[in-house]
């Protein structure tokens, strides 16, 4: 749609759906599990002495699905958007150019419809791997 905006190709967007998910995650943990919850962060069998080096590591590994999560889908979005900002002000100024460079300019409009519909392509992609992690990640909670 002309004029319009993906809300997906805004960080602060994306950080904020995976936020509310990882909170509900941890409310669907914590409600299944109570304190059971919390061993997660140490795997059954690890050695005593380096449990705590592990529970730092796997603690930050926990919060980071935040941050991969929320990152992947913002670039994704913002490189297609980017590419196709590129290219559409090429098509433009070959378009504005007069002469033969009018011609030449409409290669470039049909490169941007195919690359159009790849970006719909990946975000309907992008949906969907935001969607499997999630899942898991609710899986691994309950």
């Amino acid at each position: 749609v002309p004029y319009s905006f993906t809300v997906t190709s805004s960080l602060a967007a994306t950080l904020a759906v995976a936020l509310a998910s990882f909170i509900g995650v941890n409310i669907v943990g914590a409600t299944i599990h109570r304190l059971g919850f919390l061993a997660i962060f140490l795997p059954p069998g690890c050695p005593v002495f380096i449990s705590p080096f592990i529970i730092m590591i796997e603690t930050v590994s926990y919060a980071a699905r935040v941050l991969s999560l929320s990152i992947r889908l913002f670039a994704n979005m913002m490189a297609g958007h980017t590419l196709l900002k590129i290219l559409a002000g090429f098509a433009w100024q070959m378009l504005t150019s007069g002469g033969a460079w009018i011609l030449i300019g409409l290669g470039p409009l049909a490169v941007i419809s195919a690359v159009c519909v790849l970006e719909l392509a990946v975000a309907f992609l992008q949906a969907y791997v935001f969607t499997v992690l999630i899942c898991l990640y609710i899986k691994d909670a309950a």
